[in-house]
Order: C-alpha cells, then structure tokens, then sequence
C-alpha cells in the first residue's frame, strides 16, 4: 500500500477546512445528566454534582425532582466532576473531556452506603478509578473503557478491540485483524454483548467462525462507557470461556442538534444527534464509507489494485421516554463488506502490495445486520426492570479459483478451488431485573432466549483430483436457553461477596449444564483491596464445527459432531489492587484456567478445537469427541496513571502458559501461547498558541512473544503443488518475537459552537517486519514469508458541531 498520497491529500483537506473558520473567544459547554440509584435506578433527588477545573475553580448544581442536573458555561478542558449525596458513597470521574462541540452528557449511579449515621454523609471509598465497571458485580478481570480510550491510544484508530489488546492478559498481534487472544484462549471463546443482546461477530469482513475482522462496524461516537472483562466473570454472562465485551449506546442529545464529520482510516463518516419532539426523546445515527473505496470510485490509486477493501456501515439508536417512567429504546448497526483478492493480477516479480495468493482469484463477501428494542423501568423504589428483544442476521459469501500459469507466468485456466454460502438469523429476547432488598443485599436475576435458524454450505474442490468435497449442507435451527441469578452481599463497608449461579440448555442436541461463580473482595483500606474470583464456564460448539459431514465408504452423510457437548472451563483469580495516589494504580492478578470437554478427534492426533480461531476459515474435521484438555496460567501486572497535569501512561506485562493435549495425549503449546506481551503506552497534552488550543502526543510500545507454528513438510507439499503441514509436530516451531511502535500526533481547536480535531497516527514507526503467515509456493517451489503491516501513517480529522 502507498500511503504517502492518502496522507498528503486527506492533510490537505484538514489545512484548507482549518483555514476557513475563524478565531474565536474563550469556549464554555453545558454539562447535565441524571444521578440514580445504582440497582434500583430510580432518580436521586438533591444530589450535589461539582465541576472542578484544572485551575481548581468550582461549577455547581443539585439534582431536580427526577434526578436531573445542569451546569452551564463550564470551561473547555479536561475537569474532574465529584458527585455526593447523603447516604451514599462519593463518586468521582475524573478527566472528564467538554469541547465546544459536543454538549457532555453524564448519566452516573450511586452506591447506597451500608453504614448511615444521622447528618453525616457517608461516602466510603470514593470511586476515583475511572476503570470501575458498569456491572458492580464484576470485581475481578473487568474493566470499563469509553470513547476517550478509543480516540486516545495509539494504533486504536477508534477500534474498541484493537484498544482492549493494551490491557493485562489481552494479545493482539494481528495487524490485519482485531481478534484478540485473552489469557492463552481461543478468540472464539469470547461473547459481544449490545445493549443486552448476545450479538454476532459486529466486524466488517467478520466470520462466522471468528470474533474478529480487520475493521470494526462499532463505531466509537456512538459507544457509552462499556465493560470489558477476561475471565471469572460473573454468572450474568454465559456461553463464553475467554472473555466478555459489554457494550452499551449512548443515547443522543435531547435538547439540541449536533454533528460530525470525520475522515480517518476507518472510513468518510457522517453523524448526527438531537432531540424528537418536546418530551425528552432523543436520536443519534452515525454513516461510514470505507476510505479507499471513496478514492477508488474518484479513480485515485493507492497501489492496493484491484485488492481494495469496500465497506459500509450505520449505527443508531433512538429513545423514546414514557410518562410513567419508562424509557423505550431503539436501536441497531448494519454493515456490508467485500474485497476482490486477484492473484491472477499480481506482480511476480514483487507485488509488496499483494493481498491474498498469487496462486488463486477469491471474492468474499460479508454482510451483519443487528437491531434491537428495549424498555426500562424502574418499578418500584427497590427493584428495575429492563425486557430486550432482537433479530441479528449475517450472511457470508466466498468463492476462489486455482490459477493455471504457462511457461510466460501468464493466468491460462482457472478451476474452482473452494466455494461456500452461510446464512444465519438470530431472534432473542431477554430480561434484566435488579432488586435492592437493602443497602447490604441486592439480586440481579434474569434470561435469556437466543433462536437461531441456519442454512450452510461449504464445498472443496480437487480439480487434479477429480473430486468434489462438500463440508456442510445444512438447514435447521437451534436455541439456546439461559438463565441466572445472583446475589450481591455487603458485611460492611470493607467487605463484599457475590455469589452466583448461571444455567443454559442448547436444544441442537440437547445438552445442559449448571455453573456456580463466586467472589469476594476485602478492603483492606482505601488504598489497598483484595478481591477473589471462580467461575464455570461452558461454550456450546460453533454452529459450523455441529454441521461439518462425514461421508461414510456406503456414500451415507452423517454429522458425526452434532452431539459434541459443551467446552467447560474452571477460572480462578486472585487481584491484588493498590490506588498508590489519587491518580496511580497497580494491579497485580494471578490466575489459573482448566478446560476440559475439549473437541478432538477420534483417532490419535494432535488436532484440538482449543487452537480454533487461527484464521476465519471454518474448520472441516470431523467425528469429534468431547475428550480434548487444556489448561492457562499466569500473572498480570497493570501499572496506570490515569490523566492529571496533562499526561497519563499506562504499562501492561502478562507473563502467561497455555497448553492442551490432543486425542494423541502430548502436551502441546497452543496456537495463542506467546508467552508474554508487555504494553507501554504515554501521553502528554499541552495548551498551545494564544487561544489555548489542545496539542497532544501519544505512544505506544508492544512487544510480544512469538507464536508457535505446524511446521511445513516442503516435500510433500512439492508433490501435493500445495502447502501441506506436519501435524504431528503440531505448534513446535516458534515466531520470531513481535514488536511495533506506533506514535499519535493530535491537535484540538476549540471554537464558539464547534470543535476541530485532526491527528496523525504514525504505526508501526520503525518499520519492524513482524511475520504473518508461512506457505509453501509451487511457482518458486520456495517457503515464503509474508509480513505485517509496515511503516503506515493515518491521518484524521473530526468535526463536531
């Protein structure tokens, strides 16, 4: 790819469009919101909400009759709002970003204070740590991110997950992918949560079979503060072994219009936002065009060919209050994608921007639909409500040619190598109930009904062969039913328990299973906490691994995987926080993972279902059995400042084992056992020129132990003209480490009404050549190395008003 045009067009246009605004007085913004109880969700009245500057100056409002506040003409910057309230423990949040652009709107809840002493306020341990989660329960490997995180760190470009890889026990390592590996798991083993909704891979080019794509459909200026969380987690999330993204929308501005415009590595993007009528109902939508796709329809080349990727994409959600309380929620994103990967138009004698094979012609084709409906309510001054139902769709489309070159390396025929079509709906609905019995016991209950109807197909063809390999033929459907509940209680101020119970059926071959999770969490003082987390977990199988076809000698299909039971896994952890300052923060966790259930041939080998998510192509073998092992440990260190003074940083180490074992009994190391992943991540922001604008600088350091690979048979794969593995010397040979630096430059200018950003992420800066992938070419009959993404500038601009 080239991206030096990119950057010097898309610079260019942020230049001239900088140039036409004017200069303008000191910027002020409106910060208002709705304080409510944190499990009842009833609205607090008389709350006192604080805004604290950076020059310590005070802004100030009290919560109305339904928990409502308002404060106006409150300074641009990064401020600190405070929040108490008799009874209650203090919440603070730090760095709270106000533009003139963007009106914020800060919706917070309170936990009730276990001890109240008449005309005292209470406020136990002050929730400085802006990583608290949105689940209260969720008190070890969790953490919350937002909008902020995304635009921030460096080599994010907005992607919550490719953010997420900076935290402990996340590797990523991927540059053309955003499927993340936690703790040594599979990136299949994790769940994607919307609103409530179990959702499908939300990641344009995004597989069945995979969690991951090279580019999110999440778009970042819809996103509320959302949950993240790596395992033990609690009993309110199901059918998933590695981890959870909780996300949640934010509702739209429901008192004025606002609107963006970006352009970035993402995408051209439109947004908007405003009210609906007079009685509080709100919408927000935002639009993205992939950016090479604009450019290529204009007839600008880029050096990426015929290999361009076209997406498209539209978030949204709507809100529509009740007069009695309620709220109604609308909402949803949608995303198509395709690329044409031409190996019949490459350069032999070295196409650097070459995606794909030049060995074959493929046309995948992508497109994810996912929208939802929600009411809430609290019901009485103890007990909440919320009842979500949804309909997802995904349809996947991929066919690829085998190209036949003459002696002048010249395309002379073409066959059909591979071919597959899956389509799947999902309908669910599910129900969310929060009870305070008092301030010392709460229960969060609910369900969940997950209907999915399917309809896959997937063939292989061996033209040198004469034959034709179908994989799966299939049309059925399958539900997955799930319920829990869990209990919250609190024996003082210092010292909390949770217990927690989580039960599911898969009605395709009728399988159950009952999962007890636990913790507890000491604190020991306000600076230092003890938490201890378990947690059984299982994961039913893929939709695609149930229906893969065996094919008996007779000519007889069977589906031999259909009754595989679900993958299990025991997780225990033990987190040790410590808040050093008000803005410093260790946290140290050590951890032990044990899955079992695993799905492994029948005959001896060391094929496992553990190591699946290797790639987006399904898997194709068959007459599996639940017999497979494995097992993860490690320790993980997070040291983090967060933003005060205008700087913050953040350093991660995971230092992690994962091994299983095959239907061949030897301990083997995974697909995703790296080892070690060390983040290290920075940022300085200054007040520039004579209006005070915003220039800051981010980076990024990652370093990561390499993977391990299925060695290459090369002369077998001489004799096939196709790579061929070693599968009994599965994961022996290891990667050379992996190592990237990537460095954000970003300027913000504040105007009146509006607010202009542009930025600059400079990745993988020194160039560092991290392997991809290793195959076998039949042309040069040599093993080749294909490498990561290289030196890449992305440029970007935002702005809002």
């Amino acid at each position: 790819m080239k991206p030096t045009k990119l950057s010097i067009l898309i610079l260019l246009t942020v230049v001239c469009t900088g140039l036409t605004f004017s200069l303008a007085a000191q910027s002020t913004q409106t910060i208002r919101g709705k304080i409510s109880d944190g499990v009842s969700n009833t609205p607090l009245i008389g709350v006192s909400v604080t805004v604290v500057t950076t020059d310590q100056r005070s802004f100030g409002a009290v919560t109305d009759a339904n928990g409502q506040f308002r404060i106006d003409k409150v300074p641009v910057g990064r401020h600190t709002v405070r929040i108490t309230y008799i009874g209650y423990e203090e919440q603070s949040i730090p760095n709270t970003i106000v533009t003139a652009g963007k009106e914020v709107i800060l919706n917070a809840a309170l936990t009730e204070s276990v001890s109240q002493l008449n005309e005292i306020v209470i406020t136990g341990t002050s929730r400085e740590d802006k990583t608290a989660t949105n689940n209260d329960m969720a008190i070890v490997s969790a953490r919350s991110f937002n909008v902020d995180d995304t635009k921030r760190y460096a080599g994010a470009i907005g992607d919550p997950s490719r953010m997420a890889a900076n935290f402990a026990g996340v590797v990523g390592g991927n540059d053309s992918r955003n499927d993340i590996v936690v703790r040594g798991n599979s990136p299949t083993g994790m769940l994607w949560q919307l609103e409530g909704l179990n959702i499908p891979n939300p990641n344009h080019f995004g597989a069945l079979v995979s969690t991951g794509g090279p580019v999110s459909m999440l778009n970042n200026n819809n996103l509320d503060k959302s949950d993240f969380m790596t395992g033990a987690f609690t009993a309110q999330y199901g059918n998933a072994t590695a981890g959870v993204f909780d996300l949640r929308l934010r509702d739209g501005n429901n008192e004025k219009h606002e609107f963006l415009g970006q352009i970035g590595f993402n995408g051209f993007e439109v947004g908007a936002e405003g009210p609906i009528g007079k009685n509080g109902a709100s919408y927000i939508a935002n639009y993205r065009y992939s950016t090479l796709g604009v450019f290529q329809s204009l007839g600008i080349e880029f050096g990426t060919g015929s290999s361009t990727p076209l997406y498209q994409d539209l978030n949204f959600k709507v809100t529509l209050p009740t007069r009695n309380g309620g709220k109604w929620s609308i909402f949803g994103l949608g995303g198509v994608s395709e690329i044409d990967l031409l190996g019949s138009e490459a350069d032999l004698d070295g196409d650097a921007d070459l995606y794909g094979s030049e060995n074959t012609d493929s046309y995948p084709r992508y497109r994810t639909g996912i929208a939802g409906v929600s009411y809430e309510k609290s019901l009485t001054e103890r007990t909440y409500i919320r009842f979500t139902a949804g309909a997802s769709a995904t349809h996947e489309k991929f066919t690829a040619d085998s190209l036949v070159r003459n002696t002048g390396n010249e395309v002379s025929q073409r066959y059909l190598r591979a071919q597959a079509d899956m389509n799947t709906q999902k309908y669910s609905f599910n129900v969310l109930t929060r009870t305070k019995i008092n301030a010392r016991n709460s229960i969060v209950s609910g369900f969940y009904i997950d209907a999915q109807q399917f309809d896959l197909f997937m063939r292989n063809v061996y033209a040198n062969l004469g034959r034709d390999t179908v994989r799966m033929n299939a049309r059925d459907n399958a539900t997955l039913y799930q319920a829990y509940s869990n209990w919250k209680h609190r024996f003082g101020t210092n010292l909390s328990m949770n217990l927690g119970v989580h039960a599911q059926y898969y009605s395709l071959n009728e399988q159950a299973a009952v999962e007890p999770r636990a913790s507890v969490q000491y604190i020991i003082n306000p600076r230092h906490t003890v938490s201890l987390g378990y947690g059984l977990h299982n994961q039913a199988q893929n939709i695609t691994t149930s229906v893969t076809q065996t094919r008996t000698p007779s000519g007889e299909v069977m589906l031999t995987n259909k009754d595989l039971d679900f993958t299990t896994s025991q997780h225990l952890v033990l987190t040790y926080d410590w808040n050093v300052t008000e803005h410093l923060r260790v946290k140290a966790e050590g951890y032990y993972q044990s899955l079992r259930n695993v799905p492994v041939e029948r005959k001896a080998s060391s094929y496992s279902a553990i190591n699946a998510g290797m790639s987006f192509a399904a898997e194709e073998e068959d007459s599996l059995v639940n017999n497979g092992t494995g097992h993860n440990y490690g320790v993980e260190l997070t040291i983090e400042r967060f933003f005060h003074r205008n700087y913050y940083f953040l350093f991660t180490t995971s230092l992690f084992d994962s091994k299983y074992e095959g239907s061949d009994g030897i301990e083997r190391n995974t697909a995703f056992n790296t080892g070690y992943v060390v983040n290290a991540l920075a940022g300085k922001e200054w007040r520039v020129g004579k209006n005070k604008n915003f220039f800051s600088l981010n980076l990024k350091l990652t370093a990561i132990g390499g993977k391990y690979l299925i060695p290459i048979n090369f002369e077998k794969s001489q004799q096939m003209g196709r790579t061929i593995y070693r599968p009994e010397a599965a994961y022996s040979e290891q990667q050379d480490p992996y190592f990237r630096t990537d460095l954000r430059l970003s300027y913000r200018k504040e105007y009146t009404r509006s607010t202009l950003e542009i930025s600059l992420d400079l990745q993988n800066l020194t160039n560092n050549k991290n392997i991809f992938d290793q195959s076998y070419n039949p042309r040069t009959n040599a093993i080749v190395t294909q490498y990561q993404q290289s030196f890449f500038p992305v440029p970007f601009i935002r702005y809002t008003f």
